[in-house]
C-alpha cells in the first residue's frame, strides 16, 4: 500500500513537471510566433507590389491597354488596377491574406519553428496529462484544475489537426498558444489540487463520457471564437478599404494577412456547427448521469441551467447565421456571447455559485 501510494506521488510529481515543461516550450513557441508576424510584415511598397504580381490579384485587376498615338509621337496610358477589397453579398471575391508568416521566407521559417514548438509543447503537455491519470487512477478531469490542464491540451490538439488536414489556420497559433499559457498558469497557481481529491458522484464511468465531450466542445467552441473575433477585425479593415479609409500601419502589417472576412465568417460557422450536436450529448449525458447519481435528471443546478442557456445561444446563433437577414456581424456578436456563456459555465459557476457540481474545492 505504501509502495502504490508513494508511486501515484511520483506519478503526479512527474505530472506536474511535464506542465511546467510545456509551459517552458510554449513560452519559446510564443516568441517564435512573434517573430513570424514581425518577420513577416513587409513595407506598403513592398505589399502593393505583391498584391499587382500575385495571381488572384492580377486576375481581378483590370488590363493594362497601351495605346500608341498615331501622331505627335508614343504615348502609354495605363489603367488604374481594379482592386476588390469586399465581398458582394452570396460571394467572395476578396482573395485571403499571405497569411501570418507575410509570404516571406524570414516569416514561413520563424512559423514552421513556431509550429514545431507547438507540436513538442503539445506532446509534453499530453504526457503531464496522462501521468495525472495514471497518479489518480481515473480520468483525469476530476477538478477544475484537471479540467484546464485537459481542455487547454485539446485545444492545442484540434489546432494541430486542422493544421495536419492543410487547412490555412496558422494564422490562430499567436492567439492559440498565449491563451494555453493564461489557461496553464490559472491552472497551476489559482486551481491546483491535490490529485487525491474526488466527491463520491463522480466515481462513474459517465466521468469519462460527459466530461470529455465536455471538453471537447469547449476546446473546439474556443477555435470558433478565435476565428469569429478575427472575423470582425477583418471585417472592419474590410469596410475601411471600401469607403476609402486608410486603415494604420498596425491594420495594414496584420489584418492584411489573416483571410478575407467571408472565409473566417465561415469557418467559424462550420466549427461551431460541427460541434453543436456533440455539446447537446454532453447535456442528455450530464442528464443521465445525473438521474443515476442523484435519482433526478434535472434539477435546475447552477451548472445544468447555465449548460442549457449555453446550448440556447449557440442554437440562437446557428439559426441566425443561416438566417439571410442575421448573417455577418449580428451573428458573429451571438457566437461571442454564445461562447461567453461558456466561459462563465467553465469559471464562474464552479468558483462563484454553489451547486452540486462545486467539488474538489472549486
Amino acid at each position: 500500500m505504501n509502495l502504490a501510494a508513494a508511486t501515484n506521488e511520483n506519478l503526479a510529481h512527474t505530472s506536474n513537471v511535464l506542465i511546467y515543461s510545456s509551459m517552458a516550450v510554449y513560452t519559446l513557441a510564443f516568441f517564435a510566433h512573434i517573430a513570424e508576424w514581425v518577420f513577416g510584415s513587409r513595407s506598403k511598397v513592398g505589399r502593393t507590389a505583391a498584391a499587382l504580381t500575385g495571381d488572384e490579384a492580377a486576375a481581378s485587376s483590370a488590363k493594362i491597354q497601351v495605346q500608341v498615338a498615331q501622331k505627335g509621337g508614343a504615348t502609354a496610358v495605363l489603367d488604374r488596377p481594379k482592386i476588390i477589397t469586399r465581398s458582394a453579398a452570396g460571394s467572395r471575391d476578396v482573395p485571403d491574406g499571405p497569411g501570418a508568416a507575410g509570404g516571406t521566407f524570414k516569416g514561413d521559417l520563424y512559423g514552421r519553428i513556431a509550429v514545431s514548438l507547438t507540436v513538442v509543447a503539445f506532446l509534453v503537455q499530453a504526457g503531464g496529462v496522462i501521468a495525472r491519470a495514471m497518479s489518480v487512477q481515473r480520468a483525469p478531469w476530476g477538478n477544475m484544475y484537471e479540467f484546464s490542464i485537459t481542455f487547454s491540451t485539446v485545444a492545442v490538439a484540434a489546432y494541430l489537426i486542422l493544421m495536419a488536414l492543410k487547412k490555412n489556420v496558422r494564422w490562430m497559433g499567436l492567439m492559440l498558444v498565449t491563451t494555453v499559457l493564461l489557461d496553464l498558469g490559472i491552472a497551476t497557481t489559482v486551481l491546483y489540487t491535490s490529485s487525491d481529491q474526488l466527491v463520491p458522484a463522480l466515481h462513474s464511468y459517465w466521468l469519462w463520457i460527459h466530461v470529455s465531450t465536455a471538453i471537447i466542445c469547449g476546446a473546439v467552441f474556443y477555435i470558433g471564437a478565435v476565428a469569429t473575433l478575427l472575423y470582425l477585425f477583418r471585417d472592419s479593415y474590410e469596410n475601411k478599404l471600401t469607403n476609402g479609409t486608410e486603415p494604420g500601419s498596425f491594420a495594414h502589417s496584420v489584418l492584411s494577412r489573416l483571410p478575407a472576412a467571408a472565409t473566417l465568417d465561415k469557418f467559424s460557422y462550420r466549427i461551431n456547427a460541427a460541434v453543436f450536436p456533440l455539446w447537446t450529448f454532453t447535456i442528455i449525458a450530464g442528464a443521465i448521469w445525473a438521474g443515476d447519481a442523484w435519482g433526478r435528471y434535472w434539477g435546475w443546478d447552477p451548472k445544468e441551467v447555465w449548460s442549457f442557456i449555453t446550448w440556447v445561444a449557440y442554437a440562437c446563433y446557428l439559426h441566425a447565421r443561416a438566417t439571410a437577414g442575421w448573417k455577418g456581424r449580428k451573428a458573429a456578436y451571438l457566437a461571442l456571447i454564445a461562447f461567453g456563456c461558456w466561459l462563465f459555465n467553465y469559471y464562474g459557476v464552479n468558483i462563484f455559485v454553489t451547486g452540486k457540481h462545486s467539488y474538489a474545492g472549486v
